[in-house]
């Protein structure tokens, strides 16, 4: 079986040499090694291929024995071993090819998990939170985010606000509708864009506990990229403050290039949570000054 591993070693000659020499006497094979270096301590990322009697807790006692501590153990695949400089051109490629893309691309690229909240592991979770412009895209992890990595997301994230930046802004779309621009009713539960008295668009919520607006959003095909998006959701944080709520809550896929230019849209402070498989915006509305 294969298995990620992250630990941190003291840095001194031969600790790394401990390891391995226990990996090797317990016949746990290494099949790949990235070093993240450190003023006094090094975090070190191996991928182990051990018996198929291991688990997680016979190699994090392992490594723990061997003097690793800040162990992070998850099992992995083949695609673990893929060469780390090649990702991230890779990554960076993606990036300029479509800057929308940039929360789902350092997910995979940071290998964010899926949200944990409910399952015990919340209180040790690492994070790394990546601003653009107004919205904080926000990984998290059970292993530790080292130095390194925190330099190389910020400065994927600058090359994102370089790139939306430099980019013209796009001619407005002809209006589909042959009629003015949409107009925006605010009704009990629900946000409409209505259009030559055609809706075509929406965003209605439901209220938890705790006084937050989890909001679905949706917008008719033939009308986006017309920034309705954006603005159903600051006409629902305008509601959502007017009703004394805490903030408004989206969760969409992973992959859905729509969400960072959506939060942008709107001016408002967002962030965006990234799991393995979904995210989650958040944007709170009690403390906004001219919404």
């Amino acid at each position: 079986m294969l298995w990620r591993v992250r630990t941190t070693l003291d840095d001194r000659p031969g600790a790394l040499a401990e390891l391995t020499t226990a990996c090797g006497s317990a016949g746990v094979n290494i099949l790949g090694l990235q070093v993240f270096p450190g003023i006094e301590r090094v975090t070190d990322e191996l991928v182990l291929r051990t018996p198929d009697d291991w688990d997680l807790a016979d190699l994090a006692d392992l490594v723990e024995r061997s003097g690793g501590t800040r162990v992070s153990v998850l099992p992995c695949t083949d695609a673990a071993l893929a060469d780390q400089p090649t990702r991230y051109v890779v990554a960076t490629r993606g990036i300029l090819a479509e800057p929308a893309s940039f929360p789902d691309v350092v997910a995979r690229l940071f290998d964010a998990e899926a949200d944990v909240s409910g399952a015990g592991l919340e209180p040790v979770m690492d994070g790394m939170d990546l601003e653009i412009g107004d919205v904080v895209v926000q990984l998290r992890r059970t292993a530790p985010f080292t130095a390194a990595e925190h330099a190389r997301g910020a400065a994927l994230a600058e090359l994102v606000a370089d790139v939306l930046a430099a980019a013209a802004p796009a001619p407005a779309p002809q209006d589909v509708s042959g009629e003015q621009e949409p107009a925006f009713e605010v009704r009990e539960g629900e946000v409409r864009a209505v259009a030559a008295g055609a809706v075509v668009g929406s965003a209605t919520w439901t209220v938890d506990d705790e006084r937050a607006w989890h909001v679905e959003l949706g917008v008719d095909p033939a009308w986006r990229r017309r920034r309705i998006g954006s603005r159903l959701l600051l006409e629902t944080a305008r509601a959502a403050r007017a009703s004394d709520a805490d903030e408004i809550v989206v969760r969409t896929t992973a992959d859905n290039p729509a969400v960072l230019p959506l939060v942008l849209g709107t001016g408002l402070r967002g962030r965006i949570r990234m799991g393995s498989d979904d995210l989650t915006v958040r944007i709170p509305v009690r403390r906004l000054a001219g919404v």
